[in-house]
């Protein structure tokens, strides 16, 4: 009879977990090395040509996972504002890049995929340039200020059959693909509540720069928790969002978000706020069925809760935690879409999903949808 670790490890195959020694737990970003500009050589298919767009983004140091692997060769870096640039120059993740104009990366010769990671007002502009010169896309999270632009770069994307591949960096998080898992199969039974929390501490710097965007951290951060429910329930039927700005902080962001999904036979509620001390390590996503709850927490450093109410494979009845494999950000992430530019796989995630999340949260945080 199968371990449960070996339960565990068919329940989450497909995704490429980073196994790596030491403690465990998760850093927000890999650890640049002296391998960073040159990844290890690859028996078998050509390595990806990718370039980035953007060194604004949060997250813009990712690039530091392709330089990494052996799917890709990271072939150049654009970023058009000066003082951007002279600020991303000297950071090791970095380091080693070709710069050059963004007419320029598109015309590399076989470059097949773009990193967009701008500040987010710009980042659908980049990515609209992106498709339209055949190449695949990565873009950071929010996914724009448009959803009209949005709707339309999916569009020109799947007439070209192009992935877009939305930077939601917990799609494959072993602790949510063992949630989802649970789903498909039904050992939960019905599922009839979810809810999900994804928080900070921000400092008043960061503060200024979200409050350009109305929702706040709602919008910065509800794309994320929208997009795991709605891979466990679908879109839902109606999505209400409560906003205000609760800090003592003298700004304008609208730091405390709440937004409710209505399903049918469910309910389920996000939140996100700029001000829970350590918040984190609260990070966390739950799904209630009638047969047995997962409580997923924390995100960076995942821990599964599982209560059943009768056994269900290698787990026994009652609630019992569940070790996770290390878990690093974006590392499967790059996996996976390598995986599907090849043709080896279907995307996870296909244009509808991505788009309904977006128009959800732009509900959530109250912004015109024809826009």
């Amino acid at each position: 009879m199968a371990t449960r670790r070996e339960t565990l490890t068919q329940l989450v195959a497909g995704t490429t977990f980073a196994l790596t020694g030491g403690r465990r737990g998760a850093a927000d970003e890999p650890a640049p090395s002296a391998q960073a500009t040159a990844a290890a050589p690859r028996s078998g298919p050509a390595r990806i040509k990718i370039g980035q767009i953007g060194v604004g983004h949060a997250h813009a140091t990712k690039v530091t996972v392709y330089r990494q692997s052996p799917d890709y060769e990271v072939v150049g870096i654009v970023e058009p504002n000066p003082e951007l640039r002279a600020r991303a120059e000297p950071q090791s993740a970095f380091q080693g890049l070709p710069w050059m104009t963004q007419e320029q990366l598109l015309d590399q010769p076989g470059l097949q995929a773009v990193l967009v990671e701008t500040e987010t007002r710009r980042s659908l502009d980049a990515a609209e340039a992106c498709v339209a010169a055949g190449k695949h896309v990565h873009i950071d999270k929010p996914a724009g200020t448009s959803l009209v632009q949005l709707r339309r770069v999916l569009d020109a994307a799947a007439e070209k059959r192009l992935l877009v591949q939305m930077g939601y960096m917990y799609r494959y998080n072993p602790g949510i693909v063992f949630l989802r898992q649970f789903v498909r199969e039904g050992w939960l039974g019905d599922i009839f509540e979810a809810h999900a929390v994804m928080s900070k501490e921000i400092p008043p710097a960061s503060r200024r720069q979200l409050a350009e965007y109305p929702g706040g951290t709602l919008f910065e951060f509800g794309g994320y928790l929208i997009d795991m429910i709605f891979k466990m329930l679908g879109q839902a039927e109606r999505v209400v969002g409560f906003t205000q700005h609760a800090g003592a902080v003298d700004d304008t962001i609208v730091d405390n978000g709440l937004a409710v999904l209505t399903y049918p036979r469910a309910l389920a509620t996000i939140r996100s706020t700029a001000m829970e001390v350590q918040g984190q390590t609260r990070r966390h996503v739950v799904a209630c069925g009638t047969e047995g709850t997962i409580h997923v927490q924390p995100l960076d450093s995942p821990t599964v809760r599982l209560t059943l109410a009768k056994p269900r494979g290698e787990y026994r009845a009652g609630t019992q935690e569940i070790e996770m494999p290390r878990y690093v950000r974006y590392v499967d992430d790059a996996a996976d879409m390598a995986k599907v530019i090849r043709g080896e796989k279907p995307t996870d995630f296909p244009y509808d999903h991505d788009f309904a999340v977006h128009r959800a949260l732009f509900e959530a945080c109250g912004l015109p949808l024809d826009r």
